[in-house]
């Protein structure tokens, strides 16, 4: 348990930073360029924000998972990451949808 709580920390940790990066100083470089080939100038901003917002989510419950489970000694963290990557994912989905189109 302790080797998950590791690893899992480090990999939301990533995705953590990368979500900050992305949602306070816009580097949507860090995103596919598939995913922003389309975004205007003026949509950058709200569309970085929405992104990034999504992948810190994602991070936080890959976090929260190697924590519960260390805790708990069962498997219920697993359902907290099943529904931040759901909210994340959601997130991610509905920027590409509006500013990418």
């Amino acid at each position: 348990m302790l080797l998950e709580l590791i690893f899992l920390g480090i990999i939301g940790v990533v995705f953590v930073i990368v979500g900050w990066l992305v949602w306070q100083k816009e580097k949507i470089n860090l995103i596919h360029s598939y995913h922003y080939e389309r975004v205007t100038e003026e949509d950058k901003k709200p569309y970085t924000a929405i992104m990034g917002k999504g992948t810190i989510v994602i991070g936080l419950g890959i976090i929260f998972t190697g924590t519960i489970d260390f805790i708990t000694q069962t498997g219920w963290g697993w359902i907290v990451f099943g529904i931040c990557f759901v909210i994340g994912l959601g997130c991610m989905i509905y920027a590409g949808l509006k500013y990418n189109r």
